[in-house]
């Protein structure tokens, strides 16, 4: 088995009404379960807005630390998956299903030597 980054890309801009979030959570959840129960699931969350981040960017002995995204970008890293799958194709299928559920893209990678 392999794992696979399944990375959620938010755009910009409101966040759905309050029921529409709480039913796309439910069918994450659902498709979470699915996953645990096929042996896939390894980890998931979703992140703050990017905001919320803080980049450190060595020069040296030193450490530069700022405050919010280090580019500025259409979309963001809105959540991610860590999946287990015997294949790209396998990999691929539940990315699928991810961004059905979510309605936004998921970009699906292999880690380096897994």
């Amino acid at each position: 088995m392999s794992q696979y980054l399944l990375s959620i890309f938010q755009p910009p801009g409101e966040m759905p009404d309050e029921a529409a979030l709480t039913e796309i959570m439910r069918q994450v959840e659902e498709l979470n379960d699915e996953l645990r129960a096929a042996g896939a699931w390894v980890f998931g969350n979703g992140l703050e807005a990017p905001e919320t981040a803080t980049v450190l960017r060595a020069d040296g002995d030193d450490v530069l630390v700022t405050d919010g995204p280090f580019v500025e970008l259409k979309e963001h890293l809105g959540g991610f998956s860590i999946i287990e799958a015997a294949d790209l194709d396998e990999a691929l299928r539940w990315g699928t299903k991810l961004a059905r559920v979510l309605g936004l893209p998921v970009e699906v990678r292999p880690f380096v030597g897994r």
